[in-house]
């Protein structure tokens, strides 16, 4: 599936809103300036997605991931190098935690940011619709890219597409990247896409 120039801009204009209230939020966390790059979006199918990802991702990467469900339904999942992960948590907790590794505090705090954008972009959405979405608890997985795609299909052929956001945190003069990756079946994306166009359209008038 290919995304028109309205449905992307659709699309990135509705997460840049969301990501703008979340660095607020991270902001607010930390007690540092947060700011989040301009989202850029794209949609792969499920089974492409390893490779879209492979190029950016290293094998070992860190994912904060919730299950949400409602009129739209599918995985959030937040992720990052895990590398990035720990250059992250440093950002948020001024480095006391343990050089190059994340202990559990870490991965408390890398939890919680995870949380903060997924709760973000998915109530937008939410909001967009019109419907309550509910949300699972958050979850940390360390992992390698592989192995969370084939845990994220297990059982679910009804996933078929992954809505990809890729942006960056930027604090303390340091950027880390990441990806937001929301993967939906296909009456889920329609009605997000059919949705957002609208939302697009009445605010144009």
């Amino acid at each position: 599936m290919e995304l028109t120039e309205n449905q992307k801009d659709a699309l990135s204009e509705l997460i840049n809103i969301a990501f703008s209230r979340t660095a607020a939020s991270l902001s607010e966390l930390t007690g540092h300036r947060v700011l989040l790059e301009v989202p850029k979006v794209a949609i792969h199918p499920i089974d492409e997605l390893s490779n879209a990802l492979a190029e950016f991702l290293p094998a070992e990467i860190a994912t904060v991931h919730q299950v949400f469900s409602g009129a739209v339904t599918g995985d959030a999942l937040m992720l990052l190098s895990y590398e990035g992960a720990v250059m992250l948590t440093d950002l948020l907790t001024d480095g006391v935690g343990t050089p190059n590794r994340l202990d559990a505090s870490d991965r408390e705090v890398l939890t919680e940011v995870g949380n903060i954008l997924l709760n973000a972009c998915l109530g937008m959405f939410g909001n967009l619709l019109q419907v309550h979405v509910t949300f699972s608890v958050p979850r940390l997985h360390l992992e390698t890219l592989d192995a969370l795609l084939k845990s994220l299909v297990i059982g679910k052929e009804g996933l078929r597409y992954a809505l990809v956001v890729y942006t960056s945190f930027r604090m303390r003069d340091s950027a880390v990247r990441g990806y937001l990756v929301i993967a939906l079946n296909v009456a889920s994306l329609d009605r997000l896409i059919q949705e957002a166009e609208s939302w697009e359209e009445r605010q144009g008038q």
